[in-house]
């Protein structure tokens, strides 16, 4: 089988939003051999889920609210349908304001107070509850993986997969991998031989930028380099000197709202790429907002991820989401993908549903949900808990570009865009 193991670039962009790093920290191993949880109620009606979310931060209120926007339209409309079995499912939310200490206030007051079954579509800035959930053997289902916890506690299920041990420790050793596939695909599909990266004179930025260059160096592009103030960043003269370079592609570790300056600076000095590279994070029905002022380089945005484009409205699942969404002001991939981790715990409790719909039981689902699409809005997803890292991997890729008018248009079959790729390994 086919599938896309979780590039680096897919864990660290979203760092790039807070411009901060995250680490796992390792457990004793005993901690994982008991089992301490009060056990969800068996007979409850309704069902309670707890939906995590950074939705207030110094990041900005609406930088990570898309999956729980996603996750709570699937569960009313479940619930307009009569719910699980007969059972309604109640959503508890939690807003852990982007900080370790409100992520732990959120984790005590829903998996110990609320006694919820399940957490789903978690996005939160700062996990630092997640030992306390695996501990507690809460599965945490269709998590972002803004840091490392779900490549590194058992009983967390985050929406791309994972093939690390998740024994406690970090990846392999504190080591994790990501593949080179988005890289090859703009080698394979569009001759780019000159690739860009943009980043602030900031640690974390730094270090996100130095992985992306790896990364393109092993598919063998000619790597431009560039950094900025991030206190008085000078966008034209980066953009002049990616014009006067003949950069085909540009990639970047900034922040929205630099990206959106860097574009305008491109369009000014005259500085045509063959796409300006973004992540699942931005990619949103805002674009001709965001980058209002900078119509050329807009109409180069191309956009990669492991998801189905929520655009796509041909294929069924993604026309059901949209449907049950239509009021939203804005659409985005993370909205999709917090609809379909609702839909995965949906499709867990309901195979419960016969013997009781137990945290336990939703857990063992989890476990072998191998190749898990949603309906075909994820890229199938697995959980290998490889004992060594992997060398190589076959990889796939959803890939989408903005066209004004059209809005984001799908740019081949995700399950048949795939590539044999180098997994390179990084530090979280």
């Amino acid at each position: 089988m086919r599938r896309r193991y979780r590039a680096a670039e897919a864990v660290a962009a979203a760092l790039l939003l807070a411009l901060s790093a995250a680490c796992g920290s390792r457990l004793p191993e005993s901690d994982f051999e008991h089992d301490d949880r009060t056990p969800a109620p068996q007979d409850a009606a309704p069902l309670r889920v707890g939906i995590i979310t950074s939705a207030t931060s110094p990041v900005g209120g609406a930088a990570f609210t898309g999956p729980r926007d996603g996750a709570k339209a699937w569960f009313d409309r479940l619930n307009a349908r009569g719910g699980i079995d007969g059972r309604r499912v109640e959503v508890r939310l939690c807003d852990d304001g982007g900080s370790g200490v409100g992520n732990n206030e959120c984790v005590h007051r829903l998996v110990e107070e609320d006694e919820v079954v399940a957490l789903v579509a978690t996005t939160a800035l700062d996990y630092a509850g997640a030992s306390r959930v695996s501990r507690a053997r809460v599965p945490d289902i269709g998590g972002q993986p803004i840091g490392a916890a779900y490549d590194t506690y058992p009983h967390l299920y985050g929406i791309y997969g994972s093939l690390a041990p998740r024994n406690g420790t970090t990846g392999w050793d504190g080591t994790l991998y990501g593949g080179t596939e988005v890289y090859r695909y703009f080698k394979r599909e569009h001759g780019a031989r000159t690739a860009a990266v943009v980043s602030y004179n900031q640690s974390a930025s730094a270090a996100y930028a130095r992985l992306v260059e790896r990364g393109l160096r092993a598919e063998g592009y000619k790597v431009v380099t560039e950094q900025v103030d991030f206190a008085l960043p000078n966008f034209r003269a980066v953009a002049a000197d990616l014009k006067e370079q003949g950069a085909d592609l540009v990639f970047d570790a900034i922040d929205g709202h630099g990206n959106a300056r860097l574009c305008q600076a491109m369009d000014e000095v005259g500085a045509d790429v063959t796409a300006k590279v973004t992540n699942v994070q931005n990619w949103t029905s805002t674009v001709p907002d965001d980058y209002k002022d900078a119509p050329r380089c807009r109409n180069a945005l191309w956009a990669t991820g492991s998801s189905r484009n929520f655009d796509d409205t041909g294929h069924p699942a993604v026309r059901e989401f949209r449907e049950a969404t239509k009021d939203l002001r804005t659409h985005s991939q993370w909205q999709l993908e917090g609809w379909a981790a609702a839909r995965w715990f949906t499709d867990a409790a309901r195979s419960c549903a016969r013997t009781g719909i137990t945290r336990a039981c939703v857990d063992a689902y989890m476990n072998r949900s191998q190749g898990y699409t949603a309906g075909g809005l994820l890229l199938p997803v697995e959980f290998a808990r490889l004992a060594e890292p992997p060398k190589t991997g076959d990889t796939c890729l959803s890939v989408a570009r903005w066209q004004d008018g059209r809005g984001w248009v799908s740019q081949g079959d995700m399950n048949r865009t795939c590539f044999t790729v180098p997994q390179l390994a990084y530090q979280p």
